[in-house]
């Protein structure tokens, strides 16, 4: 087995000098035996943490202690910082100073909580090419769901949307994402708001992709309710957000039914909370809390304007690499001049994608995303995966076994990110192509997935279990 050149050399890290992030500098191994700094191209997926996020969690953790009834100093320090990163937070997407910011895991759990508060009977509308936790949560709860082909461009999904609400007046809510997490499309939330108004419907904006890379004012865009990620957004520390409008969150019963959600309780009747409290029983992550503040104003003082032409710019460049790879197949649902963000979804025949990211990770040291990245209808779509096609996937899957499903492989951008990252992608795909790969590789009857068969690599040594 050959070693690979390219990898040898690692590229320079240029992180931005007011933006650095936690583990930037890392080297890993390579199969072939030799080290390089680990390129991470897998922001969409979850961000590393900013340093000012570690750094003021450290300071604060010294003061950690339960929150909002202990009488202890810790407690009232505790108690100020949770709900201090709850004004953080609608500061940073500029929330209504009436709107409700409920601390939630992430924007799935924001989206599912949502979901419970629709009013009885209520009828929500999303486009198939959402990610599941905006295409998945309505049907289950008191309301009901229809979904709308996706469109192939923005035009056409402000047309499509128009005419389904003038055909469907009694429509409660529109589920929509604000940047495509396959193929890195923003889209026009604005005028999707303003139809909705217009036809008496509110809105909710995923915005796990868009709220890292792009600057967002729901005051402005009149946003009924947003669903943030902290894992997303630079403060891996297992919360997220939702914004949004107080009567359904204030009507709706407790999300989770616990400590912390009531005002008072006997055994024949609950009087449930208002306001955030409500949807927030238990010991809330406070620690969570804090560090997406931290972050969310760690960006906002850098200038999320300036993240966002500098990242725009490097998305547009990535994509200009790409395509120079020879044989590669790069993904889009609308037209090549659309506004995106940093997400590029590829393929390179004829490795599976699977197999392509493994080669990546372990002759390169290069991270990314492969899969169909919980957005499954989207990527049948892309990939023309025909409807016998999919049934047959189905059948196989129901019946116990694990079929190839199919896929692509995803790069995504961060603060992180630089030209030489890119360049070192392009060059280790281009290498790809005209030397194969240097090592063997066998798919794993555990996980299904490829992984390099041998696997010499050592894993760093850390005082925490790890499962392998």
């Amino acid at each position: 087995m050959t070693t690979n050149p390219i990898a040898e050399k690692s590229a320079p890290a240029q992180l931005h000098p007011h933006l650095d992030l936690v583990g930037s500098d890392i080297e890993v191994p390579l199969v072939s035996g030799g080290w390089r700094r680990y390129v991470n191209l897998d922001y969409a997926a979850s961000t590393p943490a900013l340093v000012e996020v570690a750094a003021r969690l450290e300071a604060f953790l010294p003061y950690y202690s339960s929150v909002h009834r202990g009488a202890g100093i810790k407690s009232q320090i505790s108690t100020a910082a949770y709900e201090g990163a709850r004004e953080s937070l609608r500061e940073f997407f500029h929330g209504r100073p009436t709107d409700t910011v409920v601390i939630t895991r992430n924007t799935t759990d924001s989206m599912n909580l949502l979901a419970s508060c629709l009013p009885g009977g209520a009828k929500a509308v999303a486009f198939t090419s959402e990610h599941h936790a905006t295409l998945l949560p309505w049907g289950h709860t008191q309301g009901s769901i229809q979904y709308l082909t996706m469109p192939k461009s923005a035009g056409q999904a402000i047309s499509a949307l128009g005419e389904y609400l003038t055909e469907h007046p009694d429509t409660a809510l529109v589920a929509v994402t604000g940047a495509s997490n396959v193929t890195g499309e923003v889209w026009p939330i604005a005028e999707l708001t303003g139809l909705a108004h217009e036809h008496g419907a509110r809105i909710v904006v995923d915005a796990a992709q868009m709220a890292p890379h792009l600057p967002i004012d729901m005051t402005s865009l009149d946003v009924d309710y947003l669903a943030a990620s902290g894992h997303k957004l630079y403060a891996p520390y297992g919360a997220g957000v939702l914004i949004g409008r107080a009567d359904w969150l204030d009507s709706a019963d407790a999300y989770l039914r616990g400590g912390g959600a009531v005002e008072f309780v006997t055994p024949s009747e609950v009087l449930w909370s208002s306001g955030a409290s409500r949807h927030e029983a238990g010991s809330p992550n406070v620690l969570g809390a804090v560090a997406m503040a931290t972050a969310c104003e760690t960006l906002a003082n850098f200038g999320m304007e300036r993240i966002a032409a500098e990242e725009i710019d490097l998305a547009q460049y990535a994509r200009r690499r790409l395509g120079e790879v020879p044989g590669i197949e790069v993904y889009r649902l609308w037209e090549p001049e659309a506004p995106r963000i940093g997400v590029v979804t590829f393929n390179l025949p004829p490795y599976d994608h699977s197999h392509l990211a493994a080669i990546l990770s372990a002759e390169f040291g290069i991270g990314v995303r492969h899969g169909c990245f919980c957005a499954h209808p989207l990527i049948l779509e892309l990939l023309n995966v025909s409807d016998d096609q999919a049934a047959t996937f189905r059948a196989e899957l129901k019946a116990g076994r694990r079929p190839r499903l199919p896929g692509a492989v995803r790069m995504s951008i961060g603060i992180g990110t630089t030209r030489e990252d890119i360049d070192y992608l392009v060059a280790s795909l281009t290498n790809i192509v005209e030397h194969g790969t240097s090592w063997t590789y066998a798919i794993d009857p555990t996980t299904g997935e490829f992984a390099p068969d041998p696997d010499p690599r050592p894993w760093p040594s850390l005082p925490i279990a790890l499962a392998r």
